[in-house]
């Protein structure tokens, strides 16, 4: 589980990702509402409104996802196509820091304000990775993008590699006081999980169809409403089959780049090529998540700088 524990009865509506189960059948899932976070993230870009709409969405599947497993490191989300946007990265780590970049072809953007994924990105694929460090063997798995919305992707992607039923829902808008995202996940219970209620095959078939029922009766308003506490629509949604909740955990915005992580980035390239990188005797590395700049004039050396990054020439990593 991604983020720090909450008590199950916090009164904040917004950056958490909130476990649930049926306690009737054997059905899990997670909610998800961000607000603040996005706005964090995305106000450090400057990208085309339908650009913005795709990765808000992208982060609330990414925490959807990310807080179904058990891991100790980073959980990414990479989209790649060879459509107008060609490259889309969120990931976040197990304390709950989320952050995301994208790479697009402005002109060749579709003049639209939903964002559809074939318009988007073209033929390409869906991977997701954890990646533990040298704690622990690492994991990929990587299927080719079906579907018009990123909730179909998500369930192509688990009936494909996990072999495990799975329906999402999500939602992304800008409001005036800013970006909302919001997001449900039904997964069935592997068989071998200790949790499972006995169940014939049919009845395991007809509870999982009466859940899917009841989650896409879901409107986007209710997934974006502050107003609304996750657990009350839970309640709305699933009452009659026992929803039960678990503690919900904080999200909040994060980035990994460091003054040392650039120098060490830098420090395997050839010196002369280190020379061909300086601008008026400078070298100004930006991160692509988060648009921090970092300056140095040996390549080695870097201290983080305010610059104005539309007149300046940037090496980005």
């Amino acid at each position: 589980m991604i983020g720090p524990a909450l008590d199950v009865g916090t009164d904040l509506t917004t950056d958490l990702v909130q476990p649930f189960q049926l306690e009737l059948s054997n059905v899990r899932g997670r909610a998800v509402r961000l607000g603040a976070v996005l706005d964090d993230v995305l106000g450090r870009h400057d990208y085309p409104h339908v650009v913005e709409q795709i990765v808000a969405e992208a982060i609330a599947a990414t925490v959807l996802l990310a807080s179904l497993l058990k891991y100790e490191g980073v959980f990414t989300l990479q989209a790649k196509g060879d459509g107008p946007l060609s490259l889309m990265v969120v990931d976040v780590t197990t304390s709950g820091d989320v952050r995301a970049y994208a790479r697009f072809d402005a002109e060749r953007l579709p003049d639209a304000s939903v964002a559809d994924i074939p318009a988007l990105f073209g033929a390409g694929y869906l991977a997701f990775t954890v990646d533990q460090g040298e704690k622990s063997e690492g994991y990929q798995g990587i299927v080719a993008l079906e579907g018009t919305s990123l909730a179909d992707c998500l369930s192509h992607y688990f009936v494909q590699s996990e072999q495990l039923l799975t329906d999402a829902r999500m939602a992304a808008r800008l409001y005036p006081d800013g970006w909302r995202a919001g997001g449900l996940l039904i997964q069935h219970l592997p068989d071998e999980d200790a949790g499972r209620v006995v169940k014939t095959p049919g009845e395991d078939e007809e509870d999982w169809r009466r859940a899917t029922i009841l989650m896409n009766t879901v409107a986007e308003v209710e997934l974006l409403d502050r107003t609304l506490h996750l657990n009350g629509l839970l309640f709305r949604l699933f009452h009659e089959e026992q929803v039960r909740v678990f503690p919900p955990h904080a999200i909040q915005r994060g980035c990994r780049c460091s003054a040392e992580r650039v120098g060490q980035v830098l420090s395997s390239i050839p010196r002369e090529e280190i020379e061909d990188l300086k601008v008026d005797g400078e070298i100004v590395v930006t991160c692509e998540f988060c648009g921090t700049a970092y300056v140095s004039e040996d390549g080695l050396d870097f201290e983080e700088r305010k610059l104005n990054t539309k007149d300046t020439k940037i090496t980005k990593v």
